[in-house]
């Protein structure tokens, strides 16, 4: 399939984000907006040829630069707006995104209107999941009652367990995981990006998730992906995070290819567009040239998306089957 007829077969298909931060996807342009004179050039870290030095060297730009815009609660609406308009650019038709719970600590907003604020934002034509993200040290004295209310949430589907992979597993993470799953939340949790693959298994096994984001150094440990098949465990990776992060020296040895031929489910997302300078059709386009993935990997991995999904049976159904029919034109054109 040539380049062109590739662009064409992507833009067909349906498609879902299922590894999203909203902090970290801030549009570039509404800071530009916002402050033209600060925000005019393109900074070094949005630039192609740019690695992070490490995790604390990303985490300290994406903060500078998110504080400068989320300030309110309409802030986080008028994000979302812009976001999820690129996501109907693209045809994506599904997303589950988590904001920090630690917001609701920095700002002083009440995380129920964060919340509510980004559903408000969400066009007709696209399905919006929000998970609230949380460290793995937040359970403060401030912030810990209001995590226990955050699980009352009706909007809320979920929670993420996000921050550095060095901190402590603390006692509290998997008591409230638990919660969280007799609550009916949907529970997903950072694991094995920077940390080792025992952590993968460790949030397996003591948060009782099956959605694991990043998940890329399961590879280094046999056990690890075979219990992600055993117990049908998806990873949420993104391939172009894990490159800019230096989780990979090359993006040719990134290993979701080897995963999906293990046959550990994979999903294919951008973490944080903000910070990486990339769209979902990017990461798509980038295992393609960089990888050799096959147009049928490649909806294999789209159709993954939609198998996870926080969504009915019947509408799940029906976006694979378009994705399917996509299959077959291609197939039949191609032939």
């Amino acid at each position: 399939m040539n380049c062109l007829a590739f662009d064409r077969f992507l833009a067909s298909l349906p498609k879902t984000e299922t590894h999203l931060h909203v902090e970290g996807a801030l549009p570039w342009e509404l800071l530009q907006q916002k402050n033209p004179d600060r925000f005019s050039k393109t900074p070094a870290f949005r630039k192609p040829d740019f690695r992070y030095e490490n995790f604390e060297q990303f985490e300290s730009i994406l903060i500078e630069h998110a504080m400068c815009w989320f300030d309110s609660v309409e802030s986080y609406y008028e994000a979302a707006k812009v976001i999820f308009s690129k996501h109907l650019q693209q045809n994506v038709k599904y997303v589950e995104t988590s904001f920090h719970a630690g917001m609701m600590e920095f700002l002083k907003l009440p995380g129920e209107e964060i919340l509510a604020a980004i559903l408000d934002a969400v066009p007709e034509g696209l399905e919006v999941r929000v998970f609230l993200g949380i460290s793995r040290n937040a359970y403060t004295p401030y912030l810990g009652p209001l995590l226990e209310h955050a699980l009352t949430w009706d909007q809320l589907s979920g929670i993420d367990l996000h921050g550095l992979e060095s901190l402590p597993f603390e006692s509290w993470i998997p008591r409230f995981w638990k919660t969280a799953r007799e609550e009916g939340k949907v529970v997903k949790a950072h694991a094995g990006e920077f940390g080792p693959a025992s952590n993968i298994s460790q949030a397996v096994n003591e948060l009782g998730v099956n959605r694991i984001q990043h998940g890329t150094r399961a590879i280094e440990d046999e056990d690890v992906m075979g219990l992600l098949v055993e117990k049908d465990i998806t990873l949420d990776m993104c391939p172009i995070s894990n490159y800019k992060l230096k989780v990979v020296d090359h993006l040719s040895q990134h290993p979701i290819k080897e995963f999906m031929q293990r046959g550990i489910k994979c999903t294919v997302s951008t973490d944080d567009p903000f910070s990486f300078n990339n769209s979902l059709v990017d990461e798509f386009n980038t295992l393609r040239e960089e990888m050799s993935f096959t147009y049928l990997e490649i909806a294999e991995l789209i159709s993954n998306g939609f198998k996870v999904a926080n969504l009915d049976a019947i509408k799940k159904q029906n976006f694979i089957d378009q994705i399917d029919r996509e299959i077959i034109d291609v197939e039949k054109n191609c032939g």
